[in-house]
């Protein structure tokens, strides 16, 4: 993936609507990456300003889909940029916008709350498979080292198959 990223980044070096960059999690960027999710690697994020937060990027890693994705981006709908947005979007955020900053930090402090306890949940689940999955696989590898022997004598117990005459063909 990295010769497509580094394609990408020169392909985009130009660009006043799209930055390409990247960030090496595993040293100086290392608190970067924890603030913004990185939880595995190669990750790739996009932005949207104002979002500081970013969005995953779940598209092809070959550079064709990368170059076709960064060819869509651009200022998206907030605040800052209404212009961006549809009539739904602009509704929502000038609504938003009569609130009191303290309504919208509980909000949203609500909706990490949440996302944190579904990602817990989804967590210990995805563990629950694992262990059954564990569990199943132990007892299956126990089934045929004990069934394999048995087997190997059943088949020697069979008489042989004659093997078939060739046709008489002029």
């Amino acid at each position: 993936m990295k010769p497509a990223w580094d394609s990408l980044a020169q392909q985009f070096a130009t660009s006043d609507k799209v930055l390409i960059g990247d960030v090496d999690c595993t040293a100086s960027g290392k608190d970067l990456c924890e603030r913004i999710g990185v939880e595995g690697f190669p990750t790739i994020k996009f932005f949207n300003p104002p979002d500081t937060d970013g969005e995953d990027y779940d598209g092809g890693r070959d550079e064709e889909a990368l170059v076709e994705f960064a060819k869509t981006l651009g200022p998206g709908c907030s605040a800052s940029t209404l212009e961006n947005c549809s009539a739904e979007q602009k509704a929502e955020i000038e609504a938003l916008l009569k609130l009191p900053e303290a309504d919208l930090a509980k909000q949203l402090e609500e909706l990490k709350a949440t996302l944190a306890e579904k990602e817990k949940t989804h967590e210990k689940f995805v563990e629950g498979l694992q262990a059954s999955y564990e569990t199943s696989n132990k007892e299956l590898e126990a089934f045929k080292k004990e069934a394999k022997p048995k087997m190997k004598l059943l088949r020697s117990a069979m008489p042989a198959k004659a093997a078939d005459a060739g046709k008489d063909e002029v």
